[in-house]
């Protein structure tokens, strides 16, 4: 039997282009509202849990809170170290007024020893330097002056009070000062200085000697770290002073770590002596 098949009329292509891409918009529109949808959505949550997660309010600043007219002295800035300060007991042993005394007097001279730009640019770098250190009990010397200058019993020293370009600095002496880590940034640019001590200044460290190795000494011969709190760290930015030839620490071979610092240092420098400092100074 025969059967008589109705033959579809052909479909161009053009058709099929046509139908794909207006699908195919279809499909991204609504995939475009979905992702928007699902945006603002985890917006609002996130919106809503921060509200939640939101810190209350300082008591005194909600509504209900009553306030004295003295809030107007109030300080808006919340101090965690005053609320711990103020929680513990009132001690007024004498150690711990003793403590609380020493504690002071060290944030004053630490204050007092800080940098002042207008004294080196009125003595310059070598005489500011030893107006700094004569001041407080060290010692300096200048090229072509064979003296050790010192201040006497009074504080005074005779040096001059302005830039003066024949004195520079060949040594300075900071023994048995209380010298902190501000006060260094005093000792600065002396590119003529061959001998720097710190012999027995107890608040030197190593974060001390880091700033002393910055301080830009080309011709430094001679440092004295003897009596100080030096560690193995603090010995490998001696690396920075190029011209070093003698350095005296208490003991070379305290520990097996600071004999490994010295020999590494004596490696990179091999002009570098390195003595005890119980061979030079005389016990007291």
């Amino acid at each position: 039997m025969l059967t008589c098949a109705r033959r579809l009329p052909p479909i161009s292509k053009n058709l099929l282009r046509r139908c794909a891409a207006t699908l195919r918009h279809t499909h991204d529109g609504q995939e475009d509202e979905d992702v928007s949808a699902t945006v603002k959505r985890i917006r609002a949550e996130l919106a809503a849990d921060k509200q939640q997660l939101k810190w209350r309010k300082p008591v005194g600043d909600r509504p209900e809170d009553w306030n004295s007219k003295l809030k107007l002295f109030s300080n808006s800035d919340q101090n965690s170290d005053f609320i711990v300060m103020m929680q513990r007991p009132l001690d007024l042993s004498p150690k711990s007024i003793k403590n609380w005394w020493e504690k002071k007097q060290e944030r004053l001279e630490r204050h007092m020893q800080q940098y002042i730009p207008e004294r080196h640019k009125i003595l310059g770098a070598d005489l500011a330097s030893a107006h700094f250190i004569l001041y407080r009990g060290g010692a300096a010397k200048f090229y072509n002056d064979n003296r050790w200058h010192r201040a006497n019993e009074n504080g005074e020293f005779n040096l001059p009070n302005k830039f003066h370009p024949d004195y520079k600095l060949e040594a300075l002496r900071c023994d048995n000062m209380q010298l902190y880590y501000e006060g260094l940034e005093n000792l600065r640019c002396l590119d003529q200085l061959k001998f720097l001590s710190f012999h027995n200044v107890k608040t030197f460290g190593d974060w001390c000697l880091d700033r002393v190795s910055g301080g830009d000494y080309p011709m430094l011969e001679v440092l004295d770290l003897s009596g100080t709190t030096i560690t193995a760290r603090g010995l490998s930015c001696l690396y920075r002073l190029p011209a070093l030839k003698l350095l005296i620490l208490d003991d070379p071979k305290q520990s097996l770590e600071l004999e490994l610092a010295i020999a590494m240092l004596e490696e990179a420098q091999p002009s570098l002596k390195i003595i005890a400092g119980d061979t030079i100074h005389s016990e007291s």
